[in-house]
């Protein structure tokens, strides 16, 4: 098995949408994860990510150089002013495409299950060449539901908060077990390796070496953000 990135991290390229959104602007699908951190290192162009959290809401400009970063439990729409290209880095390697993820669907599709995975399911997932439109509908539908949130005053992100809960229950067993093969593993490992320096041992040090991925493993995969260019790194 290929060597996981450190920390266990993911990362991806994303090239956000430019296309319109219901409210006039262009950009990506308002969404939140329940227990992975995500950062943003911005490579090229110009735009905003809009953050609503128990906090508040914000808006954040983003440019080349800009790194950010933000925490489980914070509702993000990516907003794109120009050509705007992220690395992305996400917490827990392999939980973000397990379901960590919620849309800022209307609350009757929250309510349903049935109802969210047809409206959160791209067909074909969103595998490359495929049409755009399903991609774009589920953003349209997405942000109809987060400028709601946005407007609904201080209870409206716990509201979803409960709602994105219960839609997860299910997946729980899974997560922890990739969360245990994973980011686990690997902090659990860095441990051993203490321990083992701390008695004079140094023989895991002879595993040195390098991997590489020369380039993504698929280009231009639908994601909820924009066109993804991923890395399987497992």
């Amino acid at each position: 098995m290929r060597a996981q990135l450190p920390g266990a991290v993911g990362v991806s390229k994303l090239s956000v949408y430019d296309t319109t959104a219901p409210d006039g602007l262009h950009g990506g699908t308002p969404h939140m994860h329940l227990t992975c951190s995500e950062s943003y290192v911005v490579v090229a162009g110009q735009g905003r990510v809009q953050t609503l959290a128990s906090s508040g809401y914000a808006e954040t400009p983003l440019r080349p150089g800009t790194v950010a970063w933000f925490p489980p439990g914070t509702i993000h729409r990516l907003v794109n002013e120009g050509g705007l290209q992220i690395v992305v880095l996400m917490q827990n390697s392999g939980l973000p495409e397990a379901g960590d993820a919620v849309l800022t669907f209307p609350p009757s599709v929250l309510a349903d299950p049935e109802a969210y995975r047809a409206a959160a399911t791209l067909p074909s997932g969103g595998a490359p060449g495929t049409g755009l439109a399903p991609a774009f509908a589920r953003r349209d539908l997405a942000v109809t539901g987060f400028l709601a949130l946005r407007d609904g005053g201080p209870a409206a992100p716990e509201e979803f908060h409960a709602a994105a809960e219960r839609l997860v229950a299910p997946k729980l067993p899974e997560w922890r077990k990739r969360w245990r093969d994973g980011a686990l593993r690997v902090a659990e490992e860095t441990g051993r390796q203490i321990d083992a320096l701390a008695e004079g041992d140094h023989s895991h040090l002879v595993n040195g070496g390098i991997e590489v991925l020369p380039e993504a493993s698929e280009h231009g995969r639908h994601g909820m953000c924009g066109l993804l260019d991923t890395y399987h790194l497992a």
